[in-house]
């Protein structure tokens, strides 16, 4: 059996901030800005404060089954509700959406190069 990986996007919107969360937020705003949203384990937060409340969260997981992708969402919204409320922050209109990569269609590139390697 192989392994899966699944990634996952926790989307949602700061909700009832506080003027001294929007000022931490918005001191910590490089730190997580869209130019360094990476899909990891422990989740990756951005968020653009300063021009909407909106914010999301990329997770990575792993599975066997297809039937994983459902706990690693669960988890994934579970892990971002723990941060937000961890740190204070309310927060509204939690979606997520998830993918599995063994599904996703292949690239031009990868296709050019399975073709070449014989596959």
């Amino acid at each position: 059996m192989s392994t899966r990986t699944f990634r996952i996007t926790v989307r949602g919107a700061f909700d009832g901030l506080t003027d001294a969360q929007r000022a931490t937020l918005l001191a910590e705003a490089a730190e997580h800005d869209v130019l360094r949203a990476r899909f990891t384990p422990e989740g990756t937060l951005t968020y653009d404060i300063a021009a909407r409340p909106a914010f999301v969260f990329r997770f990575s997981a792993t599975g066997e089954e297809e039937e994983d992708i459902l706990e690693a969402t669960q988890q994934a919204e579970a892990s971002a509700q723990a941060w937000l409320t961890g740190h204070g922050y309310g927060f509204k209109n939690l979606r997520s959406t998830a993918e599995d990569l063994s599904q996703a269609p292949m690239g031009k590139r990868q296709r050019r190069e399975a073709r070449s390697s014989g596959f």
